[in-house]
């Protein structure tokens, strides 16, 4: 299969008030593996008249406000009324195909993308017409649960640690974040979840 592996950088939490600033997609295709430098990527700044966000984030962001704030020309950014056409270009340019109503829809994956960043997603113009999500969405969250010890879903520096990562800390920086997505979910491409369950007895005859 083919999916993206995608990830945001905001200003906040809040998808009504705050804003994308970097928005980053990775293809990945899971029957012909490429080094994860040569995966096809997509990575994008994202001005706008004026940023609101909270103190912790834009900190947190401080290298991406300083690039949004040069004057000179940059390919890599755009306005948030730019950034799904240009995605979408990118989709089509990587072999994805639009549907009958011409919006392209993509398996996505990422941290916390359901819960998080789709809500900021559909905040954009063109959300549902030009790009869409697939329903099911890929968290690695799920393939790395300790189901007797957590009592939540694991970070993203938690799973990292269970798959032995050299660095476990998170970049916060949408394109390396994309990139440890997808390389948290191959251990599973080539063992399933399902194929390491124990096989269920056969039903006695009546």
């Amino acid at each position: 299969m083919r999916y993206i592996s995608l990830d945001l950088e905001m200003t906040g939490g809040n998808p009504e008030r705050h804003q994308i600033i970097e928005l980053a997609a990775v293809v990945e295709d899971t029957k012909h593996l490429r080094p994860l430098a040569e995966l096809p990527s997509f990575r994008r700044l994202v001005r706008h008249p004026e940023y609101v966000g909270t103190a912790g984030a834009l900190a947190l962001n401080a290298r991406l406000l300083e690039e949004l704030s040069q004057k000179g020309p940059n390919p890599e950014c755009c306005t948030a009324g730019e950034l799904l056409p240009q995605l979408r270009e990118f989709l089509l340019a990587q072999g994805f195909k639009p549907d009958k109503k011409d919006c392209v829809s993509v398996t996505m994956a990422g941290k916390n993308i359901a819960s998080f960043d789709l809500l900021f997603l559909r905040q954009l113009p063109g959300w549902g017409t030009l790009v869409r999500a697939e329903p099911a969405m890929l968290d690695p969250a799920a393939f790395y649960l300790n189901w007797r010890k957590d009592n939540r879903l694991p970070t993203m520096t938690i799973c990292k640690a269970r798959a032995h990562f050299a660095d476990q800390t998170v970049a916060h920086q949408a394109l390396a974040d994309a990139l440890d997505v997808i390389q948290l979910l191959r251990p599973f491409y080539e063992l399933p979840l399902y194929q390491q369950l124990p096989a269920a007895p056969a039903e006695e005859a009546e």
